[in-house]
């Protein structure tokens, strides 16, 4: 039997999960919802001439302020909600007022109710958020999931610290932590060892060259059973403390050769080798894992991004392989493509061709062409009447679906006005693999009346650019006169096969529905993003290496 498909939706995902998620089959939920708290937080891409695009921001927009949809978004949801999550967004209209805030929350409310009902009762929900909603969210969240399934407030380091104008520099992200009940999946995660600076606790060599530390076997406060009697005669209740564990499991582990007796005399400890310990348990303030920085691999220019090792940590955390995760605003797709490498099912969803394009890209570029048989898309257009729909609504989200179809990538979004010049999208290939260097294809994109000079200008950017190939993608189907220019525009001759390419290349939609793609050279690899490092395992022991303590 085939394994069970993954599904990636464009659309709204309060419309999306009503229409396609079913009641309690999903194990894990991660989302990271936007919020207009400061121009430098938020999903959303800038247009060319400096202002947001308006095909990204116009499903949100409206929630960010207080109008006649908001009005009745908060309507429905406090005539219709559970009492208390009802009674909890009233009350933040009456502390808040009508504004961006409270709009945003009654936002919130009704999609946050959908993902506890798709949620199983061994499900977990994780909201990733900055300070400046999260207190508000969490009252959102306690109305919904009851506050006794509040699990951690997780405190994310993402960034280093940074002077601010009469406040302490703000350097971390919030994320809420909830169970759908007490049958909650949990799996135990730990820190890594690092090498690095001495913990609180030397760090020695056995004889055979094993690296150990030493610590505690008490605990403060006396007990009265087996834990607080004498033992090899030290009495931890002389020092008002008690044993870690039973006087018999003493005896085993002493013989066992983890028990250390000072010579001086003091109470003996207990022997950790770190080649047996997972490294420490993690707490609810997560300083390992670094932000995604300007030369990290898996950078692939997304605002919000967040680093795959974050969202390993919760999927890791709270769901087991062949378990679902769904992200309902999976942006550039990094719980996606985490879950995917984890071996566990997904659920996408994002209101913007550009993030489906993007996710379907990364995906392709960090899996292979295969993982597209392991997941659809819904939502997008699948024809050519679809597609001139598309064009006429929003040019912008044409574009950015149309580079999703041939695995380019946009060109970065927060260019001015015709900073781009001419080029929408770019696609990375290698074909000469003695020098190593990178090739690229650069395309434009059109969905309205075609001109001859369309074809005729893409040489000259192809040579600006450095590129190899330019290639035209176009809504209407080209003249003949275009076709011609095309062709007078020569060939790229491939060091790979030694074979000539058309330089310039001109694709329709209608084409690329149908199947056709590019004629590149048959390279190792085609692709637009890079993978993000493996994470790295437990580190190789040297003489001399010092491990963060554990404690």
């Amino acid at each position: 039997m085939a394994a069970p498909k993954n599904h990636l939706y464009f659309g709204d995902n309060l419309d999306v999960l009503r229409r396609y998620v079913t009641d309690e089959s999903v194990d894990l939920v991660y989302l990271d919802p936007p919020f207009n708290s400061d121009a430098t937080y938020n999903v959303l891409f800038a247009e060319r001439d400096g202002s947001k695009a308006t095909s990204q921001i116009k499903a949100f927009h409206d929630t960010w302020h207080w109008d006649e949809i908001s009005e009745r978004t908060y309507d429905e949801f406090v005539t219709s909600a559970p009492y208390d999550a009802s009674k909890a967004l009233e009350a933040f209209r009456t502390l808040l007022g009508r504004n961006d805030l409270s709009a945003y929350l009654a936002m919130m409310a009704p999609r946050l109710l959908e993902l506890h009902r798709v949620l199983k009762p061994t499900g977990s929900l994780y909201l990733h958020c900055d300070p400046s909603a999260s207190h508000y969210l969490k009252v959102l969240l306690d109305s919904i999931f009851r506050k006794e399934n509040f699990k951690n407030e997780i405190v994310w380091k993402r960034t280093s610290a940074h002077s601010s104008a009469k406040r302490c520099g703000p350097v971390h992200d919030v994320i809420l932590f909830y169970s759908k009940s007490n049958r909650y999946t949990w799996n135990d995660q730990h820190e890594p060892h690092v090498v690095g600076k001495r913990g609180r606790h030397d760090l020695s060599r056995d004889e055979a060259g094993r690296v150990f530390r030493l610590s505690d076997l008490t605990g403060a406060g006396t007990r009265n059973g087996s834990s607080g009697k004498p033992w090899r005669g030290f009495d931890p209740t002389a020092i008002g403390r008690h044993w870690h564990t039973t006087v018999e499991k003493l005896d085993v582990m002493a013989s066992q050769g983890l028990v250390y007796f000072p010579p001086d005399g003091k109470f003996p400890r207990l022997i950790r080798y770190q080649d047996e310990s997972s490294g420490r348990a993690i707490g609810d303030v997560w300083t390992d894992i670094p932000p995604i920085n300007s030369m990290a691999q898996e950078r692939l220019g997304y605002p919000t991004q967040k680093p795959e090792a974050l969202l390993e940590r919760i999927v890791k955390a709270s769901s087991n392989e062949g378990d679902v995760v769904l992200d309902p605003f999976c942006g550039c797709g990094t719980a996606v493509a985490v879950a995917q490498r984890l071996d566990r099912r997904w659920i996408g969803i994002d209101i913007t061709h550009l993030a489906v394009g993007l996710i379907k890209t990364r995906l392709k570029d960090t899996q292979g062409a295969a993982v597209a048989k392991t997941y659809d898309v819904i939502g997008e257009p699948t024809d050519l009447p679809g597609a001139r729909a598309l064009a006429a609504v929003d040019r912008y989200q044409f574009q950015y679906w149309a580079l999703g179809l041939v695995g380019a990538r946009p060109v970065q979004a927060d260019q001015k006005k015709g900073a781009d010049k001419g080029v929408d999208g770019r696609l990375l290939f290698h074909d000469d693999h003695e020098s190593g260097k990178v090739k690229q294809v650069i395309f434009s994109v059109k969905s309205g009346h075609l001109k001859n000079e369309y074809v005729r200008e893409l040489p000259h950017v192809v040579e600006r650019e450095k590129a190899q190939i330019g290639a035209l993608v176009t809504l209407e189907p080209p003249t003949q006169q275009m076709k011609a220019e095309a062709v007078a525009a020569g060939f790229y001759t491939s060091p790979w096969d030694n074979k000539q390419y058309r330089k310039i290349q001109i694709l329709t939609i209608e084409d690329l529905l149908a199947g056709k793609q590019l004629d590149l050279p048959p390279t190792r690899d085609h692709r637009t993003f890079k993978k993000a490092p493996k994470a790295k395992g437990r580190s190789q022991f040297k003489e001399g290496d010092l491990f963060e303590d554990e404690e």
